[in-house]
């Protein structure tokens, strides 16, 4: 899928950065798998009784990143904000953000970090991770991705996402005037993705 801002791959995105020279990117916006085990077991976990549980029982997503990913993270891009930072050995940074999913339910995080590259103060975004139209299980919100962009980029930057999954990012980028280059292995959340991408691009502004 390819427009004037965006240009989303179904591939690998080791294959999709080694495209690109050094520092191509203005800023890395990713969400990869954190590795920290099967969230979909037989017992159902956080998604029992959801009515999606079997798209995501099928899928074997929560396979951490190697390093090799992180150098070429590091290579194509300035800056980065990398969703699950604390399961990564990254570099000590005191730009964290955290985003408060203002609820308390034993079976889901109630809130996640983002380690970035920015040398600022840590912030927190706060906004409830619900959506009927959810299709990928690590879906965040997108007024999470508006207010990223809002607060550490500026429109016309180049921006990157190595792990796209429900493709949110690629309507805030549409809305805000990024170039988002972005990847998606798998098939299913790719052609999910990019129907939604599509739809929710023909309005004239974003509620």
């Amino acid at each position: 899928m390819k427009t004037d801002l965006l240009d989303i791959r179904n591939c690998d995105c080791m294959d999709l950065m080694q495209e690109f020279p050094d520092k191509h990117f203005d800023l890395a916006v990713v969400d990869p798998p954190y590795g920290i085990g099967d969230r979909l077991s037989d017992d159902g976990g956080k998604l029992k009784d959801r009515k999606y549980i079997q798209m995501y029982k099928e899928k074997r997503w929560d396979a951490a990143p190697p390093e090799e990913y992180f150098m070429e993270l590091f290579r194509v891009s300035r800056n980065q904000i990398i969703w699950g930072g604390n399961y990564f050995s990254l570099p000590p940074t005191r730009g964290i953000i955290c985003w408060d999913k203002i609820q308390d339910m034993p079976t889901l995080s109630a809130w996640e970090m983002a380690w970035t590259s920015f040398d600022c103060i840590s912030r927190i975004f706060r906004e409830r991770s619900q959506d009927p139209n959810r299709i990928h299980p690590t879906q965040k919100p997108i007024k999470l991705y508006n207010w990223i962009f809002a607060n550490y980029a500026k429109p016309g930057m180049k921006i990157l996402d190595t792990h796209m999954g429900s493709g949110l990012i690629a309507i805030s980028a549409h809305y805000n005037v990024m170039h988002l280059t972005a990847s998606e292995l798998d098939s299913d959340y790719y052609n999910a993705a990019c129907e939604r991408i599509e739809r929710e691009t023909r309005q004239l502004t974003l509620f």
